[in-house]
């Protein structure tokens, strides 16, 4: 873990945010991530490595001292056996000496002192016969039935039994009890029984497991410092790289990565400060031919303005005695008039998109009653959408709440959205909303026409872009109404927002802050509108241009919900 991550991983607090924090700290730092990973992996085989070596190491010992006790009993047994057959007692009195001699035999030669002699059952009786003898480490059933069992069924074998030996402090210690039969003649046949103690050999592998568990930490330990010295080394020039890599998406264009070595992470240091040169050159020949792109349309639009202006004067004088031309000269007349209009529009929209990309544009806000507003929008267009079949209605529940804005942008707005329902709207019923909350005042703009597709829909604000390429427009747009109603929206701090379906009609919704620093807006009027499927509005929902006119004459007071 890197030292800059302790102190907030272990900061005051509740101890029970420390998992929580250590996930957090798993899912952004890739260097703990590399440094737990690498400990884990290690940590894992060296437990399995500790394991193997620490239970061979206990088996192999295991197995060398069973076979030292195993051969020490066996030559115990072979003198035990020899000093029977050699001495000729016979009287009880000379076979106890013997028995005695036995005894001291079998200790001097096994290296034990824990014996037990046990007179066989299947012995003939003899009186003169000594009793068996035992040591007080082999009472208490530490020799058990079974390995009595297998000694008196095969005398001629040697037999072992892993007991646990008592060490006179209440507690055992392991130990191995070998099991063999000796025949005195005048006597018959004993069992003969002698315990090895293996404390020495316990001591010996704990030894060596307190010996392998330290190494195992030490290496452990080491392996942390040199991971977490190789991690930083190479993790530090990735945290550069990402470092460079904000500063540069945040706009210093100018940040570039230290180059150091000749090695993989030079040539990425190298890679990536040539990306940036590229990018930075790339971007600054943009910005200056965004600039240049820019004056071009604002020079060609003012230079513009002045032959259009003669043109405009002349075709006025022309449109206004076209009367008295003959028919064909009075139709293109009346046809150079309507161009000249559009070319005017169209050379304002430049100027206005221009000033927009050269980010020129000042707002001259104040307060406005955007039902108001859009009722004067709706008057100027009412004679066009009576022409072209349509309708406009107004519903204004609850919009008489002022917002600071800039009245003509607005308008400007609300005439764009109006123009574009009337033309694509098919004749049917175009609806003006207009509500307002406490935080923002919002206008909509839905008609029934022909619709658009969600790809479509999201191309509407683009510049000159038209659904249906084929399709001229009707009533006079410059194919920038829409791009200049999204800057506007934009500039006031609010949005502009289009929802369309095919055949459903389209709804374009502008949601305004009440006032400059209203920190978030909810919009009061919902972008998808509940009868998406329908032709047109109900009647008992809506009123006419004539009710329409009435509304827009109410007191403020009236119709205010949510002041």
């Amino acid at each position: 873990m890197a030292a800059a991550d302790a102190p907030t991983l272990f900061a005051a607090g509740s101890w029970r945010d420390v998992p929580g924090r250590l996930t957090a700290l798993w899912k952004r730092s890739l260097q703990f991530r590399t440094v737990i990973i690498t400990l884990g992996l290690s940590s894992l085989a060296i437990l399995v490595i500790g394991l193997y070596i620490s239970f061979s190491i206990a088996s192999n010992l295991f197995q060398d001292q069973k076979e030292r006790v195993l051969a020490a009993s066996n030559n115990a047994t072979a003198a035990a056996q020899a000093l029977v057959e050699s001495s000729p007692a016979s009287d009880p009195s000379s076979l106890q000496l013997l028995m005695n001699s036995v005894i001291v035999t079998i200790s001097s030669v096994s290296g034990s002192t824990d014996f037990a002699i046990f007179r066989h059952p299947d012995a003939a009786v003899n009186s003169s016969a000594p009793p068996g003898a035992r040591s007080p480490r082999l009472g208490g059933g530490v020799i058990t039935p079974e390995l009595r069992e297998q000694v008196q069924d095969d005398p001629d074998g040697q037999y072992w039994q892993s007991v646990a030996l008592p060490d006179g402090d209440g507690d055992t210690v392991p130990g191995i009890v070998v099991g063999s039969t000796i025949d005195v003649p005048a006597a018959g046949r004993y069992e003969l029984y002698l315990g090895y103690d293996l404390a020495e050999a316990e001591q010996t592998l704990g030894f060596m497991q307190l010996t392998g568990i330290v190494g195992a930490a030490a290496l452990l330990a080491l392996l942390s410092a040199i991971t977490l010295v190789v991690v930083r080394w190479v993790i530090e020039p990735i945290r550069t790289a990402a470092a460079t890599s904000r500063r540069l998406a945040a706009g210093d264009l100018g940040v570039r990565m230290p180059e150091r070595g000749e090695d993989e992470l030079a040539t990425l240091a190298a890679s990536f400060n040539g990306m940036a040169d590229s990018l930075q050159a790339r971007i600054r020949e943009l910005a200056e031919l965004s600039v240049v792109q820019q004056r071009f349309v604002s020079d060609v639009s003012h230079e513009l303005r002045t032959p259009l202006t003669t043109i405009r004067l002349a075709g006025d004088v022309l449109y206004g005695q076209r009367d008295d031309f003959p028919g064909p000269t009075a139709r293109t007349v009346e046809l150079l008039h309507t161009q000249t209009d559009r070319f005017e529009r169209l050379l304002g929209d430049l100027l206005e998109i221009s000033r927009y990309d050269a980010g020129s544009v000042t707002l001259a806000t104040e307060p406005t009653n955007l039902v108001h507003l859009a009722g004067d929008a709706i008057e100027s267009m009412n004679e066009l959408a009576r022409d072209r079949g349509s309708e406009l209605r107004l519903v204004a529940p609850g919009g008489h709440l002022d917002a600071e804005v800039d009245p003509r942008r607005i308008r400007r707005i609300v005439r764009n959205l109006l123009g574009n329902a009337i033309e694509h709207g098919e004749g049917r019923p175009i609806v003006v909303a207009v509500d307002s909350n406490e935080t923002a005042i919002a206008l909509s703009v839905r008609d029934y026409g022909l619709g658009m597709t969600e790809e479509e829909t999201a191309r509407v604000f683009d510049r000159f872009w038209r659904a249906d390429p084929s399709r001229t427009r009707t009533i006079g747009g410059t194919g920038l109404g829409l791009a200049i109603s999204l800057e506007d929206a934009v500039a006031h701090g609010g949005s502009l927002d289009a929802w369309s379906r095919p055949g459903q009609g389209t709804v374009f919704r502008l949601t305004l802050p009440r006032s400059s620093d209203a920190a978030t807006i909810v919009s009061p009027l919902p972008l998808e509108p509940e009868d998406a499927g329908a032709q047109g509005p109900p009647p008992t929902e809506s009123f006419g241009a004539v009710e329409a006119e009435a509304v827009i004459g109410l007191e403020p007071e009236s119709e205010v919900r949510d002041a």
